[in-house]
């Protein structure tokens, strides 16, 4: 397969292919032109790779996950562990996200929207931090 029919397939952009090919997760045989040849293995390890960025799995996770996938010994403990760190992120990415929400809500509640110049908003804008 071509990178084209690899990129359809496996839903991934082909830039992002060969970024995974920099930086190792891929090692696609080379035609005698040069063109990258892919094999239905680096089409399974770009699916299983873009299906675990799509859940926010950074790509030291992906490695750890790949190497476990690829070890029939592995104990599922360990992929839980992954997993369960990377819920935790997401929990803290959430809970970051709410506290924005919450804040920012406030400031549009404050300003008035109206023709007068003064604003909440630009005024917590450019607050200076405090010590």
């Amino acid at each position: 397969m071509n990178i084209g029919d690899v990129a359809e397939r496996s839903g991934l952009p082909a830039k992002t292919i060969r970024y995974y090919e920099d930086i190792g997760f891929i090692r696609p045989a080379r035609s005698a032109n040069g063109y990258r040849q892919f094999s239905e293995k680096d089409l399974h390890k770009l699916a299983f790779i873009g299906r675990a960025r799509s859940l926010g799995f950074t790509i030291e996770d992906c490695r750890t996950l790949l190497a476990l996938y690829e070890d029939r010994g592995r104990a599922s403990a360990d992929v839980k562990q992954v997993a369960q760190q990377n819920l935790a992120d997401i929990d803290a990415k959430i809970a970051g996200l709410q506290e924005m929400r919450a804040t920012l809500a406030h400031l549009v509640t404050s300003c008035a929207g109206d023709d007068r110049p003064d604003c909440p908003i630009l005024d917590s804008l450019g607050a200076t931090p405090g010590p």
